[in-house]
């Protein structure tokens, strides 16, 4: 295993805490339900939701939900999070984080060493770098 890739029990611990956020998913005009669990360097993992809203764009996704409670609590470096999302909470393929979210990750982790893992069950996940999902993203060091 690579220093930077996550433990196969972490992330399976991961994957089981952003299928348990579906049901706290706020979903009324979607159905479109997300979880998702972010690991901070800590160790400690916050969890979120979608959260949607009438007006739309006030929604909050579940990623950034989970990075929202991280950084009020605290934390600002994180290692790694795993989303998971389907229609009604049905997991059915796999959830990759919209481009705000990506932007969200690029503010407070490092591009080639963080991992999303994106996930249908324990058996079925793929795992990606934020580079990979973001290539040549925006972050703080541009501003430097």
């Amino acid at each position: 295993m690579e220093a930077n890739q996550i433990e196969e029990t972490i992330i399976k611990e991961m994957i089981n805490k952003a299928i348990a956020q579906l049901d706290r998913s706020y979903a009324p005009y979607s159905g479109f339900r997300v979880g998702a669990a972010l690991l901070a360097e800590s160790g400690k993992l916050y969890c979120g939701c979608n959260i949607e809203n009438a007006a739309y764009t006030p929604s909050n996704c579940a990623e950034r939900t989970a990075f929202f409670k991280a950084v009020s609590e605290g934390e600002h470096k994180f290692k790694g999070i795993c989303i998971v999302g389907g229609k009604d909470g049905i997991l059915t393929e796999y959830t990759a984080p919209c481009g705000v979210c990506r932007q969200v990750m690029m503010e407070f982790c490092d591009p080639d060493m963080f991992q999303i893992v994106l996930a249908v069950s324990e058996q079925q996940y793929e795992i990606f770098t934020l580079k990979e999902l973001l290539p040549r993203g925006f972050g703080p060091g541009n501003l430097a």
